[in-house]
């Protein structure tokens, strides 16, 4: 029996240079007790995740063709080529690629994760097609109980189809880790991630918090990002019109991500768009810092009451918790605490909840006894 994972062309299943859905599967593997029955289909990279499960697949004639597409067609002809009889195939965040391989392959259970808005999704956007998919998938797998009810909207049969399985972080270290006066951003300088009213509002604060220092860490596109966006070339002059207190360090790999947030105080995680999970505050809650967020998308339903969740974000509303938190030495702690005491999206759990979804749909096509 296999388990087929199909990435989306745009994911770097690198060792260096992985983004969210790759760090997710990464995690989920790490702890599955199906690790070696499990394929990765991605394009190729230099240094691969898993390098014995994962299946680079690249062309000089992609181009003339949807990338995505490719991967998916491929994918099929390699488990066809291939000796095994069982498969099941687990295609991440394209739900329009679900048609092309049901053609390809007939009578294999197929789910579908969805790390996004699916009614902002090619394949799902339509009630219509939403229903297709539940009805002819093994079933459906949401980051966020926020994206499951997005999916399900207008929705009233077949909900026990459709999975919440939040997006699994590594807890890198056992004891709570020693803090520095730093407050950090993590995520990409794009306006929908509310980067501008953090690099605003430390623009005015700064100079109060003389102890302080301010860390900025992402680029406009996922991974290394060589070509700037306009929005983010003004977010960069406006971070050194700053000055020293505050660092840019641009992309950073997931285990730098790591080693920035055990060392800092605060995180915050300003965005203005419905966040489907919001991995950096599970992240930053698995390093004891302090959480200061919005009330966006599935972000609540990962912090809950163990951090500062903002209701209707804004500047104004951004500069004065940040400034409450930085200055109240008493209450800075008591989130640090939360946070680290009540962190549970554990790799370990994720992965089991995962492999208790796939035990059932394999036992389902007595796959498995």
């Amino acid at each position: 029996m296999k388990i087929n994972i199909l990435l989306p062309y745009k994911e770097n299943f690198d060792l260096l240079k992985a983004s969210s859905v790759s760090i997710t599967v990464k995690n989920n593997i790490t702890y599955s007790h199906f690790i070696k029955n499990i394929n990765v289909f991605g394009k190729s990279v230099k240094n691969p995740l898993f390098p014995k499960n994962f299946v680079g697949l690249e062309s000089k004639y992609m181009f003339l063709q949807s990338k995505n597409k490719y991967l998916a067609r491929k994918m099929c002809e390699f488990i066809i080529n291939g000796n095994e009889k069982k498969n099941l195939i687990e295609i991440h965040n394209r739900p329009y690629l679900f048609k092309l391989v049901r053609k390809k392959i007939k009578n294999v259970p197929v789910l579908l994760f969805f790390h996004n808005d699916p009614l902002e999704m090619l394949g799902s956007k339509t009630l219509k097609e939403r229903m297709f998919l539940l009805s002819e998938t093994a079933g459906i797998v949401c980051v966020s109980q926020y994206i499951k009810d997005k999916f399900l909207e207008g929705i009233s049969l077949n909900h026990e189809k459709v999975y919440v399985l939040h997006n699994g972080v590594d807890r890198k270290i056992k004891l709570f880790p020693l803090k520095n006066k730093e407050v950090l951003y993590v995520g990409r300088i794009v306006k929908e991630k509310g980067i501008d009213l953090f690099v605003n509002t430390i623009t005015k604060i700064a100079p109060q918090f003389d102890n302080w220092t301010f860390c900025i860490c992402g680029s406009s596109k996922l991974g290394d990002d060589f070509e700037k966006s306009k929005f983010a070339l003004e977010i960069e002059k406006k971070i050194k019109n700053i000055g020293k207190k505050v660092t840019f360090l641009g992309y950073i790999n997931n285990d730098e991500v790591q080693k920035r947030m055990q060392k800092a105080a605060i995180i915050v995680a300003p965005s203005v768009w419905p966040e489907p999970f919001g991995l950096v505050v599970a992240e930053g809650m698995s390093n004891g810092c302090a959480i200061l967020t919005s009330n966006v998308g599935g972000i609540k339903e990962i912090v809950k009451n163990n951090g500062i969740v903002i209701e209707n974000i804004t500047e104004k509303k951004l500069e004065e918790n940040l400034v409450e938190l930085i200055s109240n030495n008493k209450l800075l702690a008591c989130y640090q605490k939360k946070a680290w005491e009540n962190f549970n999206h554990s790799s370990l759990n994720s992965s089991k909840k995962l492999d208790d979804i796939r035990t059932l749909i394999l036992k389902k096509y007595k796959f498995i006894l």
